[in-house]
């Protein structure tokens, strides 16, 4: 579940340790270069290189005890600075090693100085309370530090906080949605090779009056009618209950605009309801499918929409799909996505507590949109592993060849749960048996 929480002082220490950390780490590398750099270029880019970070970590400490850093979306952009310097500090660990030459030749060094640079400039736009810029410089640099964080473990391709993806392919160009953050109530990427993903903006820019500011999570986006159509989950305002709304919009990039005067789904009664999902059948017949409840009485759920997909059919019911039956979901299913492959239905969802390394994908094989399903996930389809701990959010689509993909969010090793931030990851799917495989990545 991608719920927003306000940070706490635990953050700004953490961030600051991270900050020293790394400092630390590359004085030692610059002694070590010393002996080993095979040119004098070589250390003056490293010394540079050095001092930049000192200068960040001075930028970063006063910026984070600014009596200007007093909002939920600035928390957000700097936690996710933090696990991203983290992911830093963890992979450049190997340059104290007899390789530190040959690593900081070439691109090293530039790929460094231009993810510090992009953040410094970030933390910059941070303090000038420009959140929709500083969103823009982290995205110019997701490249390189998706780079220095180890990207191809895992499958990491967007190492800033982009929580409860949603992906889809319009044209020739990728879409990413997911919860809000520094960004606005939406998040929004674009990419048009699956690889380097830049900030749109804010999808949604306003809120319906029922709706609390600050809590919008997980959305979906579907083409229905000609129209752009996102649902989202957001918290109604004065009860904290969880529930579902639907925005419009001409193009895939938005602004998505909500003209509801109430939630379409609230399930009060259970708790709330959450992680929205879009699917349209082969007869163009959409459906919504969500998750009520909480951990130990969760359940999916789908129901068919009306021909627009911004209201239930008419004599529509809700029909429950799935409820966690296995040791590993530990009371929790949520974060539903339906796909039809090979004349399969597969429901993948996540399961366990969202917080923390244990979460994981399932799947599980539906007769159709509406059931039933058989949870056939004893154990995850994909669970913690190198480069990615406590991956959820799952959304399958098919690129422009035809390749099938599931996006994904995760925290990095070492920094899961607050104050640290879920990157955004990528992986393969064999789709041509009875039960989806996540193909491997190559380690790096």
């Amino acid at each position: 579940m991608g719920e927003t929480r306000g940070r706490s002082w635990r953050g700004l220490v953490s961030l600051v340790v991270v900050v020293l950390g790394i400092v630390v780490m590359l004085e030692a590398v610059r002694t070590d270069v010393g002996a080993r750099a095979r040119s004098r270029q070589d250390q003056s880019d490293l010394v540079a290189a050095n001092a930049h970070l000192a200068r960040l970590r001075h930028d970063t400490v006063r910026t984070m005890y600014s009596n200007t850093v007093a909002t939920n979306q600035r928390d957000l952009l700097q936690a996710s600075i933090a696990t991203t310097l983290g992911r830093l500090g963890s992979t450049n660990s190997s340059l104290s090693t007899a390789n530190t030459a040959e690593y900081l030749q070439g691109a090293s060094i530039a790929t460094l100085q231009a993810c510090l640079g992009g953040v410094q400039k970030a933390l910059s736009e941070i303090k000038a309370n420009d959140n929709a810029t500083a969103a823009k410089d982290v995205s110019a640099v997701s490249a390189p530090c998706t780079a220095l964080a180890g990207g191809s473990k895992g499958g990491l391709v967007y190492p800033f906080d982009f929580p409860d993806p949603d992906v889809i392919l319009v044209g020739e160009t990728y879409y990413a949605y997911a919860t809000n953050s520094v960004a606005g109530n939406i998040q929004i990427l674009q990419s048009t090779d699956l690889t380097h993903w830049t900030a749109v903006g804010n999808a949604l820019p306003s809120l319906p009056k029922w709706a609390a500011p600050h809590y919008t999570w997980a959305p979906s986006v579907a083409q229905i009618g000609g129209k752009f159509v996102m649902y989202y989950a957001a918290n109604l305002a004065g009860s904290g209950t969880e529930c579902i709304s639907v925005a419009i919009a001409d193009q895939p990039e938005g602004p998505y605009v909500d003209q509801t005067s109430g939630p379409l789904e609230c399930q009060r009664a259970l708790g709330g309801s959450i992680d929205p999902s879009s699917f349209v059948d082969s007869n163009g017949i959409p459906y919504l499918l969500w998750k009520s409840g909480g951990p130990g009485n969760s359940k999916i759920w789908s129901e068919p929409l009306d021909a627009a997909g911004t209201a239930f059919a008419t004599g529509a019911t809700a029909t429950g799909l799935l409820v966690p039956v296995h040791p590993w979901e530990s009371g929790t299913v949520e974060a539903p996505d339906l796909v039809e492959a090979n004349g399969h239905y597969f429901l993948f969802f996540s399961g366990n507590a969202w917080t923390g390394a244990k979460y994981a994908v399932g799947v599980a094989v539906c007769t159709g949109p509406l059931g039933p399903c058989l949870d056939s996930s004893a154990q995850p389809l994909l669970a913690s592993g190198p480069g990615a701990q406590g991956p959820g959010g799952p959304s399958v689509f098919i690129d422009a060849t035809g390749t099938w993909w599931m996006a994904f969010h995760a925290w990095a090793p070492g920094a899961v749960a607050f104050p640290h931030s879920r990157g955004l990851y990528l992986r393969k799917l064999d789709m041509s048996g009875e039960v989806p495989v996540v193909e491997p990545v190559a380690s790096g």
